[in-house]
């Protein structure tokens, strides 16, 4: 998917429709600059703000993701393509997220040591040594937060007793037994616990 030619085209139906960067960003309660990138193609709108901008501009998705627009008897096969290549590109980006959550993981265990034994160790200061236990505690919080976003967004569990694949609530992430990429979680399906593995592909 050429993020340069779908940039293109977002720049010429705007200007077909008479909208400045600046116009169009408001209506998608985005920055202008926002709209700047799309246009040059250095990035692609989101899933979730795409319908609206197709709306603003009068054009469908499947001409949006294709970069032009297209005969009526061309978007039964436009659309299979497009989500075929949208579902390559989730995969995709769901296995970088998977190896920046691993890096984070082991970046925030070992930051949150250091601070620890620097508080407890290196100073007898009892201000400093607070100091540094707090910021070791707010590290933590921070990175656990972040590592449940991602665990919650990215991917699917299977669960092994129905081999339904399905996305965990928050509060399932944070509070089930986990060991690697395997977690115990109820499925929503059959409603069994089980050790359900985390896969990227539906």
């Amino acid at each position: 998917m050429r993020q340069d030619k779908i940039g293109e085209f977002i720049l010429s139906c705007r200007k077909e429709k008479g909208m400045t960067q600046v116009e169009l960003a408001n209506k998608l309660y985005v920055s202008d600059r926002t709209i700047s990138k799309w246009e040059r193609g250095k990035g692609m709108p989101d899933t979730s703000i795409m319908l609206s901008l197709c709306e603003e501009l009068g054009i469908t998705v499947n001409e949006l993701l294709l970069g032009k627009k297209l005969p009526k008897k061309d978007y039964n096969v436009a659309t299979e393509s497009n989500l075929l290549i949208l579902q390559k590109e989730k995969e995709d980006s769901d296995k970088k997220l998977l190896i920046v959550e691993t890096i984070t993981g082991i970046a925030i265990t070992i930051a949150c040591i250091v601070m620890i034994f620097a508080g407890i160790f290196a100073t007898e200061n009892l201000i400093w040594r607070i100091f540094l236990l707090v910021i070791a505690l707010f590290i933590l919080i921070i990175g656990i937060a972040g590592l449940l976003f991602i665990e919650q967004r990215v991917g699917y569990y299977e669960c092994q007793k129905c081999k339904k694949k399905f996305i965990p609530t928050y509060k399932q992430v944070l509070f089930s037994l986990h060991s690697g990429r395997t977690r115990k979680l109820k499925c929503p399906a059959c409603y069994q616990k089980s050790w359900c593995k985390k896969v990227i592909k539906k």
